[in-house]
C-alpha cells in the first residue's frame, strides 16, 4: 500500500500507491454513464476490471511477474475473442510489403502489442506525474482523431480517451512533484491497457476510406507512443547486452538519465512530454512519407538519442572517477 524508497526510486519518503483506484473509478463511472458501450467498449471495460484487480493485489501485497502476465493474457483474451466485436490488428497496411494478416498471426501480434504497450506505460511510471502526463498526451491525440474521423464504428472511442484524460487530470493534481500519492500498478496497468486498445483501433481506423493517414496509421501510432516505446526498448536492449534479464530493474530509464544531467523532476517530466509532442507533430505532418520512411526516421532518431544519453552518462562516470 505504501511505496518504500530504495536505491532505484527517486522519492524519499513512504508514499501511498493506490492512486490508480481513483483513476479507475473516475474512468469507469464517466464512461458507463455518458458513453455508448457498443463496438467493443464493453470488452474493454471487462479487460480493465481484470487488470484493476491484478494491479490492486500487486500494490497491496506484491505479486510475481508471472501472475501479472497471466492477468494481462486474460484481459487481452477478453477483448480479442468475445462475441460481437474483435479488437485486433488485421493488417500491417503495407509494412514490409505485408497487408492482410492470417488469423493466427493477427491474434499473436495483437497480444504482443497489447502486452508491450501496457508494460511500456507501466515502466515509464518512474517520476512524479510522468506516466500520467504521457498518457494524457497520447489519449488526447487519439481522442481527437476518433472524434473527427471515427464515425459510427470508432467514434465512441473518443469517449474512452476523454474519460481517461478526465480521470488522470484529477489524479495529477496530487501526483506532481512532490507527489502525495502514486498511481501504482493499479493505475499504470489499466492506463496502459486502455492506451493499447486505443492504439489498435486507431490503426484499424486507417483502413477506412477518408482517413487522414490512411495506410500510414501504424507508423503514426508508433510516433504517438514514442516516449514509452523508446524507453522500454532501450532499457530492454541495454539489460540484455549486459547479460541480464530484460525485466531486471535498474536506473537506466530515460528519465533517470535526464535527472543525472541535473534536471529537476518537474522539468524532466515536461521535457519528456515535449519530446513526445514533437515526435507526434513530426509523424502527423510527414505521414505522406509512408510507413517505411517514417519508421526508419523514428529508428534513426531513437538511435541518436540513445547514443547521446549513453555518451553523456559515460562522460559523467569518468568525471566522477577523476574527482574521487
Amino acid at each position: 500500500m505504501l511505496d518504500t524508497p530504495n536505491v532505484r526510486t527517486v522519492h524519499e519518503s513512504l508514499t501511498p500507491r493506490l492512486g490508480g483506484v481513483a483513476i479507475f473509478a473516475g474512468f469507469m463511472s464517466a464512461l458507463t454513464i455518458f458513453a455508448p458501450l457498443e463496438n467493443g467498449i464493453q470488452q474493454l471495460l471487462a479487460g480493465c476490471i481484470v487488470l484493476f484487480f491484478v494491479g490492486l493485489k500487486d500494490d497491496l501485497v506484491t505479486i510475481s511477474v508471472t501472475k501479472k502476465f497471466i492477468g494481462q493474457l486474460l484481459a487481452t483474451g477478453i477483448i480479442m475473442v468475445m462475441p460481437d466485436v474483435e479488437i485486433r490488428i488485421t493488417s500491417f497496411q503495407g509494412i514490409f510489403g505485408i497487408h492482410e494478416l492470417p488469423m493466427g498471426v493477427s491474434y499473436a501480434f495483437t497480444f504482443v502489442a497489447i502486452v508491450g504497450i501496457t508494460n511500456a506505460i507501466n515502466l515509464i511510471d518512474g517520476l512524479d506525474g510522468l506516466a500520467g502526463t504521457i498518457v494524457v498526451i497520447i489519449s488526447a491525440t487519439f481522442g481527437y482523431y476518433f472524434l473527427r474521423y471515427g464515425g459510427p464504428t470508432y467514434g465512441n472511442y473518443a469517449y474512452v480517451a476523454i474519460c481517461l484524460i478526465g480521470g488522470i487530470i484529477g489524479f495529477l493534481r496530487y501526483n506532481f512533484h512532490r507527489a502525495s500519492i502514486f498511481m501504482g500498478d493499479t493505475g499504470s496497468l489499466v492506463c496502459g491497457f486502455i492506451v493499447s486498445v486505443l492504439t489498435i483501433q486507431f490503426i484499424e481506423m486507417g483502413v477506412m476510406t477518408g482517413q487522414p493517414f490512411g495506410a500510414s496509421s501504424p507508423s503514426v501510432a508508433v510516433g504517438i507512443l514514442f516516449v514509452p516505446l523508446f524507453d522500454t526498448l532501450r532499457v530492454f536492449i541495454i539489460r540484455m547486452l549486459a547479460g541480464r534479464s530484460p525485466f531486471s530493474p535498474d536506473k537506466n530509464h530515460v528519465h533517470h538519465r535526464i535527472l543525472a544531467m541535473g534536471f529537476q523532476q518537474i522539468s524532466t517530466v515536461l521535457l519528456l512530454g515535449l519530446l513526445n509532442l514533437v515526435v507526434i507533430l513530426f509523424v502527423i505532418n510527414f505521414s505522406v512519407l509512408g510507413n517505411t520512411l517514417l519508421i526508419a526516421a523514428l529508428v534513426v532518431f531513437s538511435v541518436l538519442l540513445s547514443v547521446f544519453l549513453g555518451v553523456y552518462h559515460s562522460r559523467q562516470s569518468v568525471q566522477r572517477r577523476v574527482v574521487s
